[in-house]
C-alpha cells in the first residue's frame, strides 16, 4: 500500500520541457522550505525525452493519461495522487511555485483554494486580448452559474484530493475548471479564492485555443446550468433567499419572517428537514439543525450551528429534549403512514412548541400555484410531494394528539404554517 503523503503536485505539459527546466528546481526547493512531504506529477500524453530526462533529474513523475487533453490530465493527476492535498499548476512558470506557501498556509479554509487574479490584491500579467477575454468569460460564468467567484478559469488550485478523487466530468477540455467548482458548490464544498499576480509565459503559446475553449465551454454550459440550479444543489434554499425571480424571493423570505417570528423565545430549537435555508442561522446558538442530505449540511457548516445527519423518521434525540420543534416543507414528501408526527411528538418537550409549514392543498390558490411551478421549474419540490396536506386534516391528527393550535399563518394563501402547543406546562 502507498504511503500517504501531504501533497500531490499535479502538472499537465504538453512540450513544455525548457519551462519544466525552469520550474521543477524552483518548486522543489520550495516544497523543501515548507516541510511538505509531497511527490511531483508530471502529466502527459507520450512525453518526449527531454521531459522525461528533466523530470528525472528532479524526482518528478511522469504520468501518461489515457487520452489526450487538459481534462483527462487532471483526471489522470486526481486518480494517481497520493497527497492528502492536490495542487494543480501550469507547467509555463506563470504559477510561481511561491505562491504554494500562501495557498498551503490558507488549506483549512476551505476544500478548494483558487490563486485568483481577479479578487483584490490579485493581478493578471497577461495581453490587453486575452484579459479581455478572460474577465468577459468568467463574469459569464460566473453571473450565469450563480457561483460567487471571480476567477473560475484559474488553473492554479490547491484541493483536498478526496473532494475530487474518483469523481466523473461531462467536460472535455479546459472547462472542466469551471465543472469542478459547479460539483463542489452542489455537493456543499467551500471554495475560496486566494489573491495571486499571473505572470506571462517564459516559454511555449497558450495551448487554449480560443475557438475550441470557447466551444468546450458553451457544449459544458447548459448541463452546469441545470445541475447549479438544482434542488439537490446544496446552496438551493440558500440561493432562493436572493433569487433574481421575484416570486421564488418573496416566498423564501416570507417563510423565513413566520418561522423566525414563531420561534422566537422557545428556547433552544430542533429544526427537522433543515435543508440549506438561511432559518439555520436565525435559530439559537443552542439549538440543532438535522437534515437526511450530506452536502446540505456541509454548505449549512457556515451558519455555526450543531448540524446532525438523520432522518425525520427516527429522530437521534431523547424523548423531550427540545422546547421548540420547527419542521418546514418536509412531510408533504413522506407518505402519511411514517412515523414523522410520532417522532416530533416524541422529542418535543410538554407543554413546547411545534412548528409545521406544509403547502395546504384544501386552498385552490396552492393547487394553481402548483400547476404554474410545475410547468416552470420541471424536477423542483413540487414534483415530490406525495403527500397532500390540508389545514384541517394537520389540526384534527394534531389536536388528537393533545396539540392546540395557537397560530396559523399562510404564504400567498398557499403554503401553511400551524404553530402548535404540546400539551403539560410550559
Amino acid at each position: 500500500m502507498s504511503d500517504i503523503l501531504d501533497l500531490s503536485v499535479i502538472i499537465p505539459v504538453l512540450d513544455e520541457g525548457p519551462n519544466l527546466e525552469n520550474l521543477l528546481p524552483e518548486l522543489r526547493d520550495t516544497l523543501s522550505r515548507l516541510g511538505i512531504r509531497s511527490e511531483i506529477l508530471i502529466v502527459a500524453k507520450e512525453a518526449g525525452r527531454p521531459t522525461m530526462e528533466i523530470a528525472a533529474r528532479f524526482g518528478a513523475e511522469i504520468v501518461e493519461p489515457r487520452e489526450s487533453g487538459y481534462c483527462q490530465a487532471l483526471i489522470t493527476g486526481f486518480a494517481r495522487a497520493r497527497g492528502v492535498y492536490s495542487l494543480s499548476m501550469d507547467a509555463d512558470v506563470s504559477h510561481r511555485p511561491a505562491f504554494i506557501g500562501d495557498l498551503w498556509a490558507n488549506r483549512l479554509a476551505g476544500e478548494i483554494l483558487i490563486a485568483s487574479r481577479y479578487v483584490p490584491g490579485g493581478r493578471a500579467d497577461m495581453p490587453a486580448g486575452r484579459y479581455l477575454l478572460s474577465r468577459v468569460l468568467n463574469a459569464f460564468f460566473s453571473r450565469g452559474l450563480g457561483l460567487p467567484i471571480r476567477d473560475l478559469s484559474s488553473g492554479f488550485r490547491l484541493y483536498q484530493t478526496a473532494v475530487v478523487h474518483g469523481r466523473s466530468f461531462l467536460a472535455r477540455d479546459f472547462d472542466i475548471l469551471q465543472e469542478i467548482l459547479v460539483r463542489a458548490y452542489v455537493d456543499g464544498w467551500r471554495v475560496r479564492e486566494i489573491p495571486f499576480t499571473d505572470t506571462p509565459r517564459r516559454q511555449g503559446g497558450w495551448h487554449a485555443r480560443v475557438f475550441r475553449f470557447g466551444l468546450a465551454y458553451l457544449k459544458t454550459f447548459w448541463s452546469l446550468w441545470k445541475l447549479r440550479n438544482s434542488i439537490l444543489a446544496a446552496d438551493y434554499d440558500s440561493r432562493a433567499y436572493d433569487s433574481s425571480i421575484f416570486l421564488q424571493r418573496f416566498w423564501q423570505r416570507s417563510r423565513y419572517r413566520h418561522i423566525v417570528e414563531l420561534i422566537a423565545g422557545q428556547g433552544p430549537v430542533l429544526d427537522v428537514g433543515c435543508g440549506s435555508s438561511r432559518i439555520v442561522e436565525a435559530l439559537r446558538p443552542d439549538s440543532v439543525a438535522l437534515d437526511i442530505s450530506y452536502p446540505k449540511l456541509r454548505y449549512a457548516r457556515k451558519y455555526s450551528r450543531t448540524l446532525v445527519q438523520g432522518s425525520g423518521t427516527g429522530l437521534p434525540f431523547d424523548a423531550g429534549a427540545f422546547p421548540c420543534v420547527v419542521c418546514s416543507q418536509v412531510i408533504e414528501h413522506l407518505p402519511r403512514e411514517t412515523p414523522i408526527l410520532d417522532e416530533l411528538e416524541r422529542v418535543l418537550a410538554p407543554g413546547g412548541r411545534l412548528i409545521l409549514g406544509t403547502p395546504d392543498y384544501g386552498r385552490w390558490e396552492w393547487l394553481l400555484m402548483e400547476k404554474f411551478y410545475g410547468f416552470f421549474a420541471r424536477g423542483g419540490y413540487a414534483d415530490e410531494h406525495i403527500t397532500h396536506y390540508t389545514r384541517r386534516e394537520l389540526i384534527k391528527r394534531l389536536e388528537e394528539r393533545s396539540f392546540s393550535l395557537e397560530e396559523t399563518r399562510y404564504i400567498l394563501r398557499g403554503e401553511l404554517i400551524l404553530a402548535f402547543r404540546k400539551a403539560g406546562d410550559h
